[in-house]
């Protein structure tokens, strides 16, 4: 094979990586970015010489695609192949090691040409924590250079959702706002996809039952519960919403009204995630700005806050820390904020922090002395303190006891290791556990115990006696 054999698979059409199917391989899927791929290969030089194969070692290679982990060369080629295929990459210098090569066995500007093999390839995993519950496989790949939706972005999608059985359950064209996909019935999972795509896009998902309709399922569109169910999704179009830094301040001020209002609704429908998201939306917008100088921004930054202190407490289960630090960013704003202490304290009771809750309901009544809410929540804390304190008395008061048997036992066991001059075990650790038995009181004197009468020994109550 000359360097000028294949095909140009360059986006740029400069040849830099020519391509030549030797096999082909089986259907018409391959891998996309992300995709962490198995190979086989062997590299060698223009004039054939080998420098390198993962066939000599019978071990295959594995790397991510399309993450800058292997040459240009082959993120470009080896996101072409399908199953099976064997083909040859030509790999111009820029496209592979470049002026400096790879000493000693690569010099420098040097075309490469790689036999590769597809051995397999696992999806994308585009679930948080990589843990494979949200899969994808590419079809069509996207527009090259798009960016991909952001959370507020408002995306048109084309979706057809099946269950592993084939059965279709969901066929249809939506518009909605990312972040908000279950107003329009739309599941976690594709949400969460649909922040890694590209305009134009293409891809099969595979959604677990924690990101898509969970336990319950959905009896609307006949999904049962704890269902695994795939999804062929289309990006059709997005626009994401301004960020905060190219707005002017009259524009961040009305768009952080809008989120506040919206939040609300979601919070008055219980439905608190989707609230959060737009209080933290509203938080993101103006918390940069001189709250100081226009009251407007402080009061609409202080409700935030205090939202966000309420709705993380309601959450299930309640993500308290969260729920504190809220509130005490409202308390930054407002120190005699009673709905701030308020809330702070609630939470700082539920996380166990009684002390610390009591002197914020403490304030509140100084602020309000007829806060009855206040007022009984002091009386929650001392109770929980008091509790507290009897739990960890009996704590402590079973580990002494507990010591103390220890010791207890230890002593016996160093007493039964003295012995007598007679050389039996004495007193009340001998025989018997501290009676003297038969054999003992029934003896006769030794003939030293006659010869030395004046020694002392004890007796079976632990007294020294004349012998």
């Amino acid at each position: 094979m000359t360097v000028d054999e294949g095909i140009d698979i360059t986006v740029n059409k400069d040849r830099g990586v020519l391509k030549r199917i030797i096999k082909e391989g089986e259907g018409t899927n391959t891998p996309h970015k992300g995709s962490e791929v198995t190979v086989h290969y062997t590299g060698t030089l223009l004039d054939g010489s080998k420098f390198d194969s993962s066939k000599d070692r019978n071990e295959p290679f594995s790397f991510t695609l399309g993450k800058g982990r292997v040459i240009r060369g082959w993120d470009i080629g080896v996101a072409t192949m399908k199953k099976g295929e064997v083909c040859v990459l030509t790999c111009a210098p820029e496209y592979a090691y470049g002026a400096n090569g790879s000493p000693p066995k690569i010099p420098p500007n040097s075309t490469l040409q790689f036999e590769v093999e597809m051995i397999d390839w696992e999806l994308d995993d585009l679930s948080p924590g990589k843990t494979k519950d949200i899969l994808r496989e590419n079809i069509e790949a996207g527009e090259a250079g798009s960016e991909s939706p952001k959370t507020d972005a408002v995306v048109t999608v084309e979706l057809e959702g099946r269950l592993q059985d084939g059965k279709v359950f969901d066929n249809r064209t939506v518009t909605f706002t990312l972040g908000e996909g279950s107003e329009a019935n739309i599941c976690e999972g594709i949400e969460k996809a649909l922040l890694k795509f590209t305009k134009g896009e293409k891809s099969k998902l595979i959604i677990q039952p924690k990101f898509a309709f969970k336990s319950d399922g959905d009896s609307k569109l006949g999904v049962p519960s704890d269902a695994i169910v795939e999804y062929v999704v289309k990006l059709v179009s997005f626009e994401n919403a301004k960020e905060a830094w190219s707005m002017e301040p009259e524009e961040k001020l009305e768009q952080a009204r809008i989120a506040k209002d919206r939040g609300t609704e979601f919070f008055k429908a219980s439905k608190y995630e989707l609230a959060i998201n737009k209080y933290k939306r509203v938080v993101n917008l103006i918390k940069d700005e001189n709250s100081e100088e226009q009251p407007e921004i402080k009061d609409l930054l202080l409700k935030a806050y205090l939202n966000l202190a309420l709705v993380y407490s309601k959450v299930d289960p309640p993500q308290l820390y969260h729920a504190v630090t809220n509130a005490s960013n409202a308390l930054e704003l407002d120190p005699n904020n009673v709905k701030g202490l308020f809330r702070r304290g609630q939470a700082l009771l539920q996380k166990g922090d009684a002390g610390e809750a009591m002197a914020d309901f403490q304030k509140v009544v100084e602020i309000e002395p007829g806060n009855k809410a206040a007022a009984n929540h002091i009386i929650m804390c001392r109770n929980a303190i008091r509790n507290q304190q009897q739990l960890e008395k009996q704590l402590y008061r079973n580990m002494f006891e507990k010591f103390a048997n220890v010791d207890k036992q230890m002593e016996k066991l160093r007493a039964q290791e003295q012995v007598d001059v007679i050389g039996e075990k004495v007193g009340e650790w001998g025989k018997g556990e501290g009676e003297w038995t038969d054999e003992q009181r029934d003896r006769k004197p030794t003939e030293f115990e006659k010869e030395n009468p004046n020694i002392l020994l004890l007796d079976k109550d632990g007294r020294f006696e004349n012998m």
